[in-house]
């Protein structure tokens, strides 16, 4: 190991237990705003206010800047000292798409405190023309570390223009556990008919040196958003140049791709695909996998997981929609090779709202389960995210509306922590925060606190990285971090759901069907309005 570790004593926290337990209380404020009790566990806060200059952007725009809004964090843990946890997130969201800067912060032990860290994707976070950071906005950060302990932080860039809509995909690397960071590289740069969107990196957890940056590229003239690869295998001395992993066809597109790696080496991209009709309204979603036996250098046929059957959150008393991982899977894989993808899905009520729901493949992907939902299925539940602990311990994380009144000045939700350790077939659920009032967080095509969130197993924590807002306009949202101990003792026992449990997945709906595919569209990012453009509000 290098000396970042050495250094943990100079870092402090960035406010801690003490900042949460100072807004709790009987539920209200006096400024009108309603207060979250104390958590039941000690939360730290990773994010601060926002240090950014006014203007730093250099782009005028009609949206909304919500300064000191902080959301969709991603983290990593170090496999060769878990005590080492980096974290991302976008700093200072617009409404119409990106931040004014991307984020990163380190633990050196084991989430227990944090320090910030500058990387210089876009001008707010010192990104020019010489270092090659010259972009308005951020977006999408993912973190991954290595098995020979580096650290990647891949980034969306983007600058729009009368003309053009201008995206990249870079990436940083840090050699010392996430203290320092290099110069991002640039991995695709489009100006004209293309746009490069819902990016994600993984460093590879059996062989040092490899890591695989996905992303899908939509192509104005065809229609279509294949999956992009662009791949290391010199522990980011140099990068391959990008290339389609997969491609859907006209009229079809991929996102949130994703990679994992199986024990054995096998690679594994997890991505949505959008099937569109001759209109360019969708007709569907399906959830699939495409697997690489060499690390990445060629790739097989797609697998179907299931299919992605969402209708989306939304405050049920006035409709105002929440931007969630709808369109987002999430994968972990196991220590036996076992993999397992999360999604939101609607199947289990009906369509008359989204539950979260597992499946489970017990063969490198070539086969899986039929979904079952983890969820209860009376309560909307929204943005998963997959962790599996060396024990096989598998845990989930969502936010769900239990805790919602008939308040039409609130919008109450929560964030849990579900675990099972026989595969399954029964679950300890524990809450991890909440209630908050979800109405105040950022508006970007829905209330946002991220298309996902993040989650790692750290020894024997399962520790989550998450947004969530807090009591004041002025700092609407941060991000929190807290280890909780992989098997729950105190929580409520989870009855098994769907796949034969208590609970049935029902059959389709013309309403349903409807409520999907608007929500689809809704959610998804639009093809070009002319050649070379895409208009902001779509990130």
């Amino acid at each position: 190991m290098n000396s970042g570790r050495r250094r943990r004593g100079l870092f402090a926290p960035l406010g801690g237990a003490a900042l949460l337990a100072a807004c709790g209380g009987d539920g209200s404020g006096g400024d009108g705003l309603f207060v979250p009790p104390p958590p039941p566990v000690p939360l730290v806060a990773v994010s601060g206010l926002s240090s950014f200059a006014a203007g730093c952007d250099q782009q005028t725009s009609s949206g909304t800047l919500y300064v000191s809004a902080e959301v969709e964090p991603s983290l990593a843990v170090n496999p060769m000292a878990a005590e080492n946890l980096v974290g991302a997130w976008q700093q200072d969201r617009w409404s119409d798409g990106g931040a004014r800067g991307l984020l990163a912060a380190v633990s050196f032990d084991g989430g227990a405190s944090w320090s910030t860290r500058t990387v210089p994707f876009s001008r707010c976070t010192g990104g020019h023309g010489l270092n090659g950071g010259d972009y308005a906005r951020a977006t999408d950060p993912w973190v991954s570390i290595g098995a020979d302990g580096s650290a990647f932080f891949m980034a969306m860039v983007i600058t729009d223009t009368p003309t053009q809509a201008i995206s990249a995909m870079r990436v940083s690397r840090s050699t010392d556990d996430g203290d320092t960071w290099e110069a991002p590289v640039t991995l695709i740069r489009d100006t004209t008919r293309y746009f490069n969107d819902k990016n994600s990196i993984t460093a590879d957890p059996v062989d040092a040196g490899h890591a695989y940056a996905v992303w899908d590229r939509l192509d104005a003239d065809t229609s279509s958003g294949p999956a992009m690869l662009a791949r290391t295998t010199d522990g980011g001395d140099s990068w391959e140049e990008a290339r389609v992993l997969y491609d859907p066809g006209a009229n079809a597109q991929t996102l949130g791709n994703q990679v994992a790696v199986l024990p054995d080496g096998t690679v594994i991209n997890l991505f949505t695909q959008i099937n569109y009709g001759t209109d360019s309204v969708p007709s569907g979603a399906l959830v699939r996998i495409v697997r690489s036996p060499d690390k990445g250098a060629t790739w097989g046929a797609p697998v179907t997981v299931g299919q992605l059957l969402s209708v989306g959150t939304r405050d049920p008393r006035n409709g105002q929609a929440i931007r969630d991982g709808g369109l987002i899977p999430t994968i972990a894989v196991g220590p036996d090779g076992g993999v397992w993808v999360a999604w939101q899905d609607a199947r289990f009520s009906g369509g008359a709202r989204d539950g979260i729901v597992l499946a489970h493949s017990a063969d490198g992907g070539l086969s899986w389960s039929e979904p079952a939902l983890v969820t209860d299925p009376d309560v909307p539940a929204f943005t998963p995210a997959l962790a599996v602990a060396a024990d096989g311990t598998l845990g989930l994380t969502y936010y769900d509306q239990r805790d919602d009144t008939a308040d039409a000045a609130t919008l109450l939700t929560g964030y849990w922590l579900a675990t099972t350790g026989d595969g399954g077939a029964n679950w300890t659920e524990r809450r991890i925060s909440g209630p908050f009032d979800h109405a105040i967080a950022p508006n970007a095509r829905g209330l946002f606190l991220g298309d996902y969130a993040g989650l790692v197993a750290a020894g024997t924590s399962f520790v989550p990285l998450f947004a969530q807002t807090y009591p004041g306009y002025s700092n609407r949202t941060n991000i929190y971090a807290v280890a909780l101990p992989t098997v729950t003792v105190v929580a409520k026992a989870l009855p098994q759901r769907g796949g034969g449990g208590a609970v049935q997945a029902q059959a389709m709906t013309p309403e349903w069907a409807r409520r999907t595919g608007a929500f689809i569209d809704r959610s998804r990012h639009h093809f070009p309005d002319r050649p070379g453009t895409l208009p902001a509000y779509l990130r």
